[in-house]
């Protein structure tokens, strides 16, 4: 079973799918020259943002299955921090729905200034806090708005903030994973997924989550398919947003 950390393009992954669709286009209208990726995940973003690159190099601690790599697109293999790259070699940074499970985030935002040229753009996307409806082993922290402009506040000059938001259609959604995550913690009355190691809860997380959207397509098979990245829009941030989307700009 395929952890249900990384996105993929299973139905039942439609409503987080569509969001982080739309970061990807997004910072495809930002970028520009040599573009470095943190994060590659399954890869589904390689073919929106090689494109608009001079070169994109993208790396991660998994090799992507399935995923044809083209002639300005480089593969690394790496866990981090830190970055195996010189400093100054990248015009732009993106890492979407990776600061979360990074334990030393200070030294990671540090890194990726550090690898950035005068004038570059470090684009992130991470989770909320205020709209997780549970505790998450695999997110080592979740930041909420302000905090995740202090810390990378700490080493770049400037830090625009943004949110991705959802319209009716996908608020319909969220209210129904609410009242069914809802029911499954009534089988936690003693609240270990707050009490019990990350570790030992990744597992079971994996199984519930899993099956917890595939319950939700097959009981709202319409409203789940029909979600597109068009039902998602990016604003000034607000505590109501799905996820945070941050550019930082370094001097």
């Amino acid at each position: 079973m395929q952890s249900a950390e990384r996105v993929s393009r299973d139905k039942s992954d439609n409503f987080v799918f569509q969001r982080s669709l739309l970061a990807y286009c997004r910072a495809a209208e930002m970028v520009r020259g040599e573009v470095l990726e943190i994060g590659t995940g399954t890869g589904y973003g390689v073919d929106i943002i090689a494109p608009r690159t001079t070169s994109f190099t993208t790396v991660d601690k998994h090799v992507p299955e399935g995923v044809r790599f083209g002639d300005n697109v480089e593969f690394v293999r790496a866990k981090v921090p830190p970055l195996p790259f010189d400093a100054g070699r990248f015009d732009c940074v993106i890492s979407f729905q990776v600061i979360e499970h990074i334990g030393r985030d200070l030294d990671f935002v540090r890194e990726v200034h550090r690898v950035l040229r005068p004038g570059g753009r470090f684009i992130l996307t991470t989770p909320n806090a205020p709209m997780s409806l549970t505790r998450n082993p695999w997110h080592v922290r979740e930041y909420r708005a302000g905090e995740l402009a202090n810390l990378l506040g700490c080493v770049f000059d400037e830090v625009e903030q943004y949110g991705v938001f959802g319209n009716e259609k996908v608020m319909a959604y969220y209210a129904e994973n609410r009242r069914s995550v809802e029911r499954i913690a009534r089988f936690d009355p003693l609240d270990l997924q707050h009490r019990l190691p990350r570790w030992l809860l990744r597992l079971p997380y994996d199984v519930a989550n899993r099956l917890n959207r595939r319950r939700l397509l097959a009981r709202n098979t319409e409203l789940t398919e029909s979600i597109a990245m068009e039902d998602y829009r990016i604003a000034d941030v607000a505590d109501d947003c799905f996820d945070l989307f941050y550019v930082a700009v370094k001097r």
